[in-house]
């Protein structure tokens, strides 16, 4: 039993020790793997900084997985983005100028009928048209604001909202008087903007600017209102104050008219203190409103917080003299572009004829 015990003993140590010296050989084999571990994860490191490596025949065109397609494009574009940002880097001053994005507005063909203020003829023009009296300071601005026969309460709202933008502004209910009782009753009592604002399924649909005495009648087709309730991070509802106004890319011969036909709804000297801008910027001949407040943060930086409503404005038409639907004279109509069917399906059934 002794003889036995011994023996086994020392199997297990002999076992024993060799396993030992199997695992300080597998720890000597170890600082190797790490190293090339460590050689590999520098050299993904790089790869990953200098961007996706293709074979220069390469074309994102030919995945046709699409998820995978607008990825790697958008990577390959990251890719030439920082890459050209590095050369611009590099150069310093030398680098050359930025490209200038395309867009839909400096794609334009320019408009010929585009005008400098400071041209003679246009300074005539503006100084006996019917808005000259507003601006040497001989009348005040006092409008009214109606709306179309029995409005809904989504285009009452919109109009009583539009009172607080405008100054000197009334709001009247139309009791199914036309409007051409409306105007001399206006007139009388020494106001200078008729505003209707027309509705269709509840909805504020046109607006018909018409200044007075003598005119001119703007058509407009409303679009994209939005009320003061229906905005996000509005600001608070607006004060008395005048606010100050702008009027972007008003510069064609028909432009320069409605610019002045809007800055005339408003009084001369507005009042700074309310911090409060009512803003018409036309582009694509569409008018954009907006009306905002501004905060000073610090010498340098300004906040801008939207007040409310906004809406959309195209033209439709532009009267002479006071509104009338059927004897008015009009200086500029919107045409819109009317295809003759008739001949597309006579072209059509001739073509098919001949094939039968």
């Amino acid at each position: 039993m002794d003889s036995n015990e011994a023996t086994t003993s020392e199997s297990v140590s002999k076992k024993k020790g060799k396993t030992k010296k199997v695992k300080r050989k597998v720890k000597h084999d170890e600082a190797p793997v790490q190293e090339m571990e460590q050689a590999e994860g520098e050299e993904t490191e790089k790869k990953s900084e200098s961007g996706p490596c293709f074979p220069p025949t390469f074309s994102v065109s030919e995945i046709k997985n699409k998820q995978r397609r607008h990825s790697m494009f958008l990577k390959l574009k990251e890719e030439k983005r920082k890459k050209k940002k590095k050369e611009r880097k590099a150069l310093g001053d030398k680098a050359p100028p930025k490209e200038v994005p395309k867009t839909i507005e400096n794609q334009r063909i320019y408009d010929e009928t585009t005008v400098n203020p400071e041209d003679e003829e246009v300074a005539f023009d503006e100084g006996t048209d019917e808005f000259s009296a507003y601006f040497n300071r001989l009348t005040n601005p006092k409008v009214l604001i109606t709306t179309s026969d029995r409005p809904r309460g989504r285009t009452v709202r919109f109009c009583e909202q539009l009172a607080t933008v405008i100054p000197h502004a009334h709001v009247y209910y139309r009791r199914g008087l036309a409007l051409k009782r409306v105007i001399p009753q206006c007139v009388s009592r020494g106001f200078t903007y008729l505003m209707v604002i027309n509705e269709d399924r509840k909805v504020p649909n046109g607006l018909v600017l018409c200044h007075l005495p003598d005119g001119p009648t703007a058509h407009f087709k409303v679009s994209n209102v939005r009320l003061r309730k229906e905005m996000k991070r509005r600001g608070k509802d607006p004060t008395e104050h005048v606010p100050e106004v702008i009027l972007n890319n008003f510069t064609t011969r028909l432009g320069h008219s409605i610019g002045r036909m809007f800055a005339a709804l408003f009084p001369h000297d507005p009042q700074f203190v309310g911090r409060q801008v009512a803003t018409f910027h036309n582009q694509r001949d569409f008018i954009f409103f907006r009306f905002h407040r501004y905060i000073f943060k610090n010498e340098k930086k300004v906040g801008i917080q939207e007040l409310g409503p906004r809406f959309t404005l195209k033209l439709r038409s532009l009267q002479k003299g006071t509104f009338d639907s059927k004897f008015g004279e009009y200086e500029w109509v919107h045409k819109q572009i009317h295809y003759n069917w008739s001949f597309y399906v006579f072209y059509f059934i001739y073509f098919f004829s001949l094939n039968i």
